[in-house]
C-alpha cells in the first residue's frame, strides 16, 4: 500500500463506498479494493451507520437454481453479459453497472430484489469458476443460469414452467394488506353498533 497513489486510493474509497451502498459484505470489499481492513471497516461504519455483519458468504450454487432466485440470476448475469460485450466494461466496473440496472428493473416492476449485490458477486465468480452457465430455453429463447455441464438440450426456464406455488408468498403479503383494513373497518363498525 505504500507505492499506491492518491487517486488510486480515492478510487478505491469511491468504490468501497459505493458498494457499502448497494448491502455489500466485507468480503468482496476486502478482495475488490486494495485498502485496509480497519480502512474498510471505518467506510462501513460511516455509510452505514453500523458494523458490518459477519459470517461466512454463500457458497452454494444450488440458491441460484430455485425458482425466484434463478429469475433473478438471470436478469442480472445477462446485464452482466452485455456489459462485459458489446458494451466493454470489465470488472467491478461491470458488476457495479448490471446491479444499478438490475435494481432499475425490479424497482419499475414494483417488487423486492432477491438478489443481493454480494450474490451477484458470488454469482460471478460461479461462472469464472465454471460452476454455473447460462442455457437458452427451448420455449422462449430467454438465457437462464444453469449448473455448468447439465444436459441443456431440452432445457425449459422457470417462467414458461412455472412451479405450482411461485409467488404464493407474494400474493399471500399482498392478500393480508388488503385484509387488514377491511378487518378494521369491520370491527370499528361492529362496536358502533353494540353502542348504538
Amino acid at each position: 500500500m505504500k507505492n499506491k497513489s492518491v487517486i488510486e486510493e480515492a478510487d478505491d474509497v469511491r468504490r468501497a463506498v459505493e458498494m457499502v451502498q448497494l448491502g455489500a459484505r466485507m468480503q468482496m470489499l476486502e478482495v475488490e479494493t486494495r485498502l485496509s481492513r480497519e480502512k474498510l471497516l471505518k467506510i462501513y461504519k460511516e455509510v452505514r451507520g453500523a458494523s458490518p455483519p459477519k459470517g461466512m458468504l454463500p457458497f452454494s450454487t444450488d440458491w441460484f437454481m430455485t425458482w425466484q432466485p434463478n429469475v433473478h440470476s438471470s436478469l442480472f448475469m445477462n446485464l452482466y453479459r452485455y456489459f462485459t460485450g458489446p458494451a466493454g466494461v470489465q470488472g467491478l466496473d461491470a458488476i457495479l453497472k448490471s446491479y444499478h440496472l438490475y435494481l432499475d428493473h425490479i424497482e419499475a416492476g414494483v417488487i423486492e430484489p432477491a438478489l443481493s449485490l454480494t450474490r451477484a458477486w458470488t454469482l460471478v465468480r460461479f461462472f469464472d469458476a465454471d460452476l454455473l452457465q447460462m442455457a437458452a430455453c427451448t420455449r422462449c429463447g430467454g438465457e437462464f443460469v444453469v449448473h455448468a455441464h447439465d444436459p441443456v438440450h431440452d432445457y425449459v426456464c422457470g417462467l414458461c414452467n412455472m412451479p405450482s406455488r411461485a409467488g404464493s408468498a407474494r400474493r399471500k403479503t399482498t392478500t393480508r394488506k388488503a385484509v387488514a383494513p377491511t378487518r378494521k373497518a369491520a370491527s370499528a363498525s361492529s362496536r358502533k353498533a353494540v353502542v348504538a
